[in-house]
């Protein structure tokens, strides 16, 4: 017997994000050479306008561009190639009425971005790559999504050292969000992201995976990023064993997105946006269902 419990929401959200009673999903925009999954495919506007269009026709409810590769072993981009990749799509995508979220470690590309027209920031440092990044943020007054993170790309898999990863997480999680709130940003803006694969090179992910009620117990919203990331392989092998690379981590990623939604993320970021679109859509008909019928979902 399971019961889904349904997704917490940051505020203040476009209507459209607001008014969703599931699980929201988030379209990854990378607009960068050196991506894991996707680098070098949208670097142009053309393309990555394209790009975009597909996800939300295949039902993304919000754009998540990103300018600087987090790949592990990535380098870092300069803060101007940032914001000449970032602010153009940003801008265009506002234009037409979309909900724009920025994947940003820099202060100055986040404050750029808002005024571009984008929603929500996505830190995938948490606040610790900038320490100018709350000021931003509070200043802006939009919902900003903190992702456990214990340093740069370069060197994050030798940080993989837990004795409760799921325990560690949640403090240092915990901490990043009083952090923010010291520094203004209003609870009720502030999402959380457990990092899967930040600082986590395998069997670290999988006991979070297992306790986002843990996580949800601090009290905000969770975003889920787990798409096509590296640690999918154990749960798709291939030919021999051998994992099918990032394209292939599809159908594990709409599963994790499935037992995502039921937990109650309030929004998984993906690549591939109609498996993930049509996963959450049923844990919200099962949802809405037993609603109608009991008051609580159980299966």
């Amino acid at each position: 017997m399971t019961s889904f419990p349904p997704p917490c929401r940051p505020s203040p959200l476009p209507p459209a994000l607001a008014e969703l009673d599931r699980t929201a999903v988030m379209g990854i925009c990378n607009v960068t050479p050196d991506s894991f999954s996707d680098g070098g495919r949208y670097m142009e506007l053309v393309a990555a306008l394209d790009h975009c269009d597909q996800m939300l026709a295949e039902g993304a409810d919000l754009i998540d561009v990103g300018g600087e590769s987090t790949r592990p072993g990535a380098p870092r981009v300069e803060e101007g190639e940032e914001l000449r990749r970032v602010i153009p799509v940003v801008k265009e995508l506002a234009d037409r009425a979309v909900t724009v979220s920025v994947d940003t470690m820099r202060a100055s590309v986040a404050s750029a971005a808002v005024q571009a027209g984008a929603a929500m920031i996505n830190d995938v440092s948490g606040g610790l790559a900038d320490p100018d990044m709350f000021n931003a943020v509070a200043a802006a007054g939009v919902p900003v999504v903190l992702t456990h993170w214990r340093g740069h790309s370069i060197g994050m898999d030798g940080l993989d050292r837990y004795d409760d990863v799921v325990a560690e997480v949640v403090t240092e999680l915990s901490r990043r969000a009083e952090a923010a709130q010291e520094a203004g940003i209003d609870p009720s803006r502030i999402v959380l992201d457990p990092g899967l694969g930040f600082a986590k090179t395998g069997a670290s992910n999988w006991p979070l995976l297992a306790s986002l009620d843990r996580l949800g117990e601090l009290g905000f919203p969770l975003l889920v990023g787990a798409s096509r990331k590296r640690f999918l392989d154990s749960a798709s092998p291939g030919p021999g064993g051998v994992g099918p690379g990032p394209d292939g981590r599809d159908p594990a990623t709409a599963a994790l997105t499935t037992v995502a939604a039921a937990q109650g993320a309030w929004c998984v970021r993906v690549h591939a946006v109609a498996a993930n679109a049509a996963a959450v859509r049923v844990i919200g008909a099962i949802r809405e269902h037993d609603l109608s019928r009991s008051g609580q979902v159980v299966l």
